[in-house]
C-alpha cells in the first residue's frame, strides 16, 4: 500500500507539470492570456503555431503514460490480462491512471487550475497494458477520424473520451462472451467492473472541462482546426 500510494502521489505531481505554460515562457507569451486561455496543445497550436501544440501533445501524452509505466513495472500489473490482477492493485493501478490526469487538470503549480485531460488521459490509459490500451488507441482513432470529418478538435475529443468504456468492453467480451459459457462470463465480467466505471468517470470529468466549448459548439462560435496556423499568431485569439 505504501508503494502504491507513493506512485499515486508521483502521478499527481508529474501530471501536474504544466507544459502548455512552459512552451509559452519559452515564446515569451502566456498562453492562459490568449485564445481560449486553456494550457492544452489545442490552444497551444493556435496560440504559439501548430509546432509548438505538436510538441504539447506529445509531453502531456508522455506525462500521462510514465507514472502508470512505472507503477506497472515496479508494482508487478503491467502486462497482466485483467482477470489476473487482484481487485485491489487494480483499483491502486486505476488511482495512479487518474491522478496523472487530475494533475493535469488541477495542477498545483498553477493554483489547481489547468487543462482539460484529454492527451494526458490518452498517455495514461494506453501506458495500462493490456488492460485500457487498446480501449485508448480505439479512442485515438475516433478522435482523429471525428477531427477529419467535423475539424472541431473539442468535439473530436468529446466523442473519443465517450467512446472509452465502449472500446473497454468490447476489447474484454470477446473472449468471455464467445468462448466461455455465461455463467462464467458473468463471474468475469465483474473483474473488467473497476476500469469499466473508471473510465465513465473520467469520460464524464472530461466533458465536463469541455462545457464551454459545448456552449460554443450549439451557438456555432468553437474555431474550427483550419484556425491553427504554422508560424503561430497572439493576436486575435
Amino acid at each position: 500500500m505504501t508503494h502504491w500510494l507513493t506512485f499515486v502521489v508521483i502521478a499527481y505531481l508529474i501530471g501536474s507539470i504544466p507544459f502548455g505554460v512552459i512552451l509559452g515562457w519559452i515564446k515569451g507569451v502566456d498562453v492562459r492570456a490568449h485564445g481560449s486561455k486553456n494550457i492544452g496543445a489545442t490552444n497551444v497550436g493556435r496560440v504559439l503555431g501548430r509546432g509548438f501544440g505538436i510538441v504539447c501533445f506529445i509531453l502531456d501524452f508522455l506525462k500521462g503514460a510514465l507514472p502508470v509505466l512505472l507503477a506497472g513495472t515496479f508494482m508487478g500489473t503491467l502486462g497482466r490480462e485483467v482477470q489476473m490482477i487482484q481487485a485491489s492493485e487494480m483499483w491502486w493501478w486505476l488511482g495512479v491512471m487518474l491522478m496523472t490526469v487530475l494533475g493535469h487538470m488541477y495542477s498545483i503549480f498553477l493554483g489547481f487550475r489547468g487543462g482539460k485531460g484529454v492527451a494526458t488521459g490518452f498517455g495514461a490509459m494506453v501506458g495500462m497494458y493490456p488492460l485500457l490500451t487498446f480501449a485508448a488507441m480505439g479512442a485515438i482513432v475516433v478522435w482523429y477520424v471525428s477531427l477529419r470529418l467535423f475539424k472541431y478538435v473539442s468535439l473530436a475529443s468529446i466523442l473519443a473520451v465517450l467512446s472509452l468504456p465502449l472500446g473497454y468492453l468490447l476489447s474484454v467480451l470477446p473472449q468471455q462472451a464467445f468462448d466461455q459459457p455465461w455463467a462464467d462470463t458473468l463471474a468475469r465480467l465483474r473483474y473488467a467492473l473497476p476500469p469499466l466505471l473508471v473510465t465513465a468517470a473520467l469520460a464524464a470529468l472530461v466533458i465536463y472541462k469541455h462545457r464551454g466549448n459545448i456552449r460554443r459548439l450549439r451557438s456555432g462560435e468553437e474555431p474550427r482546426v483550419d484556425g491553427i496556423t504554422r508560424r503561430g499568431a497572439v493576436t486575435g485569439m
